[in-house]
């Protein structure tokens, strides 16, 4: 039996197309949620990118699937597989790294799919930015020194960036920034982190293909970024955390301190005092 004889067959008496956006993760297949193998293990057609998932997701794919390669051919060929899945009844898997909902052209996607009449789901996956924190074993939201992420990518790029929203203006929040696509102009990225107020010092963690065999992660600063991506020869696949926080020490949850309470939790009285007197200590132990 071919694989399009076992697409056919397999969509046989199914009412309704259906496609799968599943989130592959940053590369390493044993990333991929135990939702997304389902996804993919029912799909008709398996729609993925060769240039950015790894091969190994396939392997949760059935035999008869038909495998296209996004990478291949322009958005139109994609949608035209969607119509296929309305027209056939088809379920579909459309496989993209990271997490869909992070530059993955997926909103166009969907209201294509919305306006052809198929169901559709959306499959979170492990991002890049996630991957890199774990590479390096980094919290980028630490307690007094950054309780925020600011996820963005460079201007001046073919997809224009809308107003407000350069990269000097989200480095004056001085907080944890995760910048995607902007290795090939790492120059014009360590000048608009400068300009926004970073220090010369301010760590950096550059992730080449992180989860990838080929991966690559250099600790650098906003001072030597950009000779560190050029000594690296490193233009894309490539993202970078900025910020105070992948340095610091010393710093304490008050969630988990035992003056902090909670639902399921009391409070310790004499930390209690000290935490909302300004202190983050726990009170010496007690004789009993």
């Amino acid at each position: 039996m071919s694989a399009q004889d076992g697409t056919a067959g397999a969509a046989a008496g199914r009412t309704g197309g259906k496609v799968v956006f599943v989130g592959a993760g940053p590369g390493a297949a044993d990333l991929l949620t135990f939702r997304a193998a389902r996804a993919i293990a029912a799909a008709d057609v398996v729609v993925w990118a060769a240039s950015l998932v790894q091969e190994e997701v396939l392997e949760h794919a059935r035999g008869d699937a038909r495998i296209v390669d996004s990478s291949l051919v322009p958005m139109e060929d994609v949608l035209a597989v969607y119509g296929e899945a309305a027209r056939d009844s088809l379920r579909v898997a459309r496989i993209h790294s990271g997490d869909p909902s992070l530059w993955g052209a997926v909103q166009e996607q969907l209201e294509r799919c919305r306006a052809l009449g198929l169901e559709t789901e959306v499959v979170p996956g492990v991002s890049s930015f996630s991957a890199a924190a774990a590479a390096v074993q980094r919290e980028l939201t630490v307690p007094e020194v950054a309780q925020s992420v600011v996820l963005t990518r460079l201007g001046g790029g073919r997809t224009p960036m809308p107003p407000g929203e350069e990269v000097r203006e989200f480095a004056r929040h001085g907080t944890t920034m995760a910048v995607f696509l902007s290795a090939a102009r790492s120059g014009q990225l360590a000048a608009e982190l400068r300009e926004g107020g970073y220090a010369e010092d301010t760590p950096v963690v550059v992730a080449h293909q992180v989860t990838w065999p080929e991966e690559l992660v250099v600790h650098c600063t906003v001072g030597t970024l950009e000779a560190t991506v050029k000594a690296h020869r490193l233009w894309k696949h490539t993202l970078f955390l900025v910020g105070p926080a992948l340095a610091a020490e010393g710093t304490r949850s008050h969630l988990y301190h035992p003056g902090h309470f909670h639902t399921f939790r009391r409070a310790d009285r004499r930390a209690r005092r000290a935490l909302r007197a300004g202190g983050t200590g726990a009170p010496p132990p007690s004789d009993g």
